[in-house]
């Protein structure tokens, strides 16, 4: 929706002293002795009123194009400048385990993490999101976008085994740092959520850290459900060294507070102004006071006013 304003609305004031002006402060013409003098002044006030018409559209848009007219369109939305994070989520055969959620015992770990990454998304509106899923190997599901309805559309296509039966966390873990290696956000953010232990990557830990650390990107990892079949050192070891955190979530609850946990610790300190397309109208106002200014001068000359 467009709205109009004024950037400098003092000059405005003028406008009111030029109207008045107009109506009260006319100049006293000489007294004539004809007859029939009511016609004659009927006359001349109607020759006279196209040029004083001019006239006065000269002066007030001149006064109103100085007054800087603007068209404010509300409706335009403009790029903030937030985090830039990767979502990796394990996506491998242990992810169809069901109980995580107490409340509905009959969903699977990845159903649950779904719907609790959505949650974690739609908090996000100020970001650069990515998705990653991974198994036996890793893939992008989505690249870094600031439309967070982009990823849970796809979240909803997503299944367990989609990236093979496996866990690649190493893999997962250089690829999302390839992600973001170009980003020129504040802060780049890879969120790691596994249930397992590494049995499939081909990067080296130490390879894939160091690509971490080159580009400075922050790791927090998540390990979910039953700790023993968690390498919670390993994944204590990644954020660590990447200046992250690790969590561990035993259910639903205990994840819902995790994604919670790392919204705070992960608030962006750069927002983007809430800034709107501003289109600049002066040049049309005085484009017309130039002509009525031209028109004026045009009959002044041939008229003799």
């Amino acid at each position: 929706m467009s709205e109009f304003s004024f950037e400098r609305p003092l000059w405005l004031w003028l406008v009111v002293v030029v109207i008045f002006c107009f109506m009260k402060c006319r100049a006293k013409e000489s007294a004539l002795i004809f007859p029939h003098l009511n016609i004659l002044k009927k006359a001349v006030d109607k020759k006279s009123f196209l040029p004083e018409f001019l006239k006065a559209v000269a002066i007030i848009g001149t006064l109103l194009a100085l007054a800087g007219p603007v068209a404010i369109d509300s409706n335009v939305q403009v790029k903030r400048k937030g985090y830039d994070i990767v979502l990796a989520l394990d996506a491998s055969g242990s992810m169809k385990e069901r109980g995580f959620d107490r409340a509905h015992p009959e969903r699977t770990k990845f159903d649950v993490v779904k719907r609790l990454v959505k949650d974690f998304i739609h908090k996000r509106s100020g970001d650069n999101l990515g998705l990653l899923i991974f198994g036996s190997y890793s893939y992008i599901a989505s690249p870094l976008t600031f439309n967070p309805e982009v990823i849970t559309k796809i979240l909803e296509y997503l299944d367990i085994g989609i990236a093979g039966q496996k866990t690649a966390i190493n893999d997962a873990v250089a690829e999302a740092v390839h992600m973001l290696k170009n980003a020129k956000a504040k802060s780049k953010v890879v969120i790691l959520l596994t249930d397992g232990i590494d049995t499939a990557s081909r990067t080296p830990a130490d390879v894939a850290i160091k690509m971490a650390k080159k580009y400075h990107v922050k790791i927090y990892t998540i390990g979910i459900g039953d700790k023993r079949g968690v390498d919670e050192a390993y994944l204590r070891w990644i954020a660590q060294q990447t200046g992250g955190h690790y969590f561990f979530a035993r259910d639903a609850k205990d994840l819902a507070r995790v994604y919670a946990t790392i919204d705070r610790l992960e608030k962006s300190e750069i927002r983007g102004n809430d800034l709107v397309k501003k289109d600049e109208l002066y040049p049309y106002v005085l484009f017309v006071a130039i002509l009525a200014l031209l028109g004026y001068i045009y009959i002044y000359g041939k008229r003799g006013f």
